[in-house]
């Protein structure tokens, strides 16, 4: 019973969790644009530093910006935050629901360091604070007076950071606590500067008292570093559903040119709102970045046994499934498949607490394992993905064995050994 209430439970929360950080990113897209949109006319009151109009649902909206505050405050304002702690207090139930109940299967790597349980919990909860602590020291240190080199260098510490947790866990987890990370520094920047800082300038203004420079320029700045974070935090959210992204020793580096990526295409709509310039090369330069990710989802790695210099010998009939049941490796390949994945990947797994094949992929039968055999090259051959963890113990040379029976489908074995 409690198998199919933590499914649905699970679910639950992932649903709340995308429909939060849905609210979450649309209202700080929508108030960067607004802010950068915000245009000097004359007549404007006084205290105003811009205005807008826009249209929307029938309706005409005229938005003004104060500086500081009108003369007066309405007796209620509209505050933006609880989309921001919503998103991360229900990306940590996720957290805790799969990585850490699932630790065994999804956080940890014996192959890179055997962690109990606790301990990659501990490592988990420390990493993520810690990733806030140093942030929030960088940008109260000097480097703060100069918002590109405080970027760079923040820049470099998110990647080592994420190379840091890629020593440690598995590539999925790893990659997820990296968004983690930065989700969490993004919601810290709302609890702890954006959210405090603004309502001591609400509080001041009531008084009659006038409000610190600092403040507001502290929260603005923060913003600013959500704004071009939210674009890599969710690629590595997402990251964890695609083995070519995670599964691979490089998936650090991949993390840091995604960071690249989401700056670029940021810098192009912030420019465009603020501007009305279009600048296409952002797209170009993001389009370089995401084809430098895709070529190193594929390179090998330090840890990456050599590919097997043999060919496949079979005479290609022209029909996939007809060459892969007529491979002389088929066989090999169905008693590896049949002994480290199979124990899942059935009708009834034997996995404690699985109910279901994952995903409801069966390879438990000759016809099934040649059907999925292009997902089996993705999960097991160009990565590392299945089995999680390397539960079963799959080996190396059974890697490349799979790769060879998988090229028999069109004589491509030579694609697929580069890819080992």
């Amino acid at each position: 019973m409690w198998t199919y209430f933590a499914e649905w439970l699970s679910f639950a929360v992932r649903w709340i969790h995308v429909v939060t950080a849905i609210a979450w990113i649309g209202s700080s897209f929508y108030f960067i644009a607004l802010d950068l949109g915000l245009r000097r006319r004359r007549a404007l009151p006084e205290g105003v530093s811009g205005e807008a109009w826009q249209v929307h649902g029938g309706g005409f909206y005229h938005m003004q910006k104060y500086t500081l505050a009108p003369a007066e405050l309405p007796d209620e304002l509209t505050w933006f935050k609880w989309e921001s702690y919503s998103t991360w207090l229900s990306g940590a139930a996720m957290l805790i629901l799969v990585y850490y109940l699932g630790a065994r299967l999804f956080l940890i790597d014996p192959d890179k360091v055997d962690l109990p349980v606790w301990g990659a919990i501990a490592i988990s909860i420390g990493g993520l604070a810690l990733g806030w602590i140093v942030y929030d020291f960088l940008c109260k240190s000097p480097l703060k007076k100069n918002d590109t080199a405080l970027l760079a260098v923040l820049f470099v510490y998110v990647v080592a950071a994420s190379f840091g947790f890629d020593q440690v866990f598995s590539g999925r987890g790893a990659m997820l606590h990296t968004g983690a990370m930065i989700a969490t520094i993004m919601t810290a920047n709302v609890f702890f500067i954006i959210i405090p800082n603004q309502t001591i300038v609400v509080a001041d203004l009531k008084a009659g008292r006038t409000p610190e420079a600092r403040l507001g320029k502290e929260a603005k700045q923060r913003s600013l570093h959500n704004n071009y974070l939210t674009l890599p935090v969710v690629f590595l959210m997402l990251s964890n559903h695609y083995p070519l992204a995670f599964a691979t020793e490089w998936n650090w580096a991949i993390a840091g040119l995604v960071l690249l990526i989401g700056a670029v295409i940021r810098h192009f709509f912030n420019t465009m709102h603020a501007t009305g310039r279009q600048l296409w090369w952002c797209w170009v330069v993001a389009g370089l970045l995401f084809v430098a990710v895709i070529t190193l989802s594929g390179a090998p790695g330090w840890r990456t046994a050599a590919a097997p210099q043999t060919r496949a010998t079979h005479e290609w009939t022209g029909d996939p499934e007809v060459a892969l049941a007529a491979s002389p490796y088929f066989q090999e390949a169905e008693s590896i498949v049949a002994s480290r994945c199979s124990m899942c990947h059935a009708k009834e797994p034997l996995w404690p607490g699985m109910i279901h094949a994952p995903k409801n992929i069966r390879l438990d039968t000759a016809d099934a394992m040649i059907r999925y055999a292009s997902l089996i090259e993705r999960q097991a051959v160009r990565s590392h993905a299945m089995p999680p963890a390397n539960v079963s113990g799959i080996e190396p040379s059974e890697r490349a064995l799979l790769g060879k029976w998988i090229a028999s489908d069109s004589g491509r074995y030579d694609a697929v050994a580069a890819g080992l």
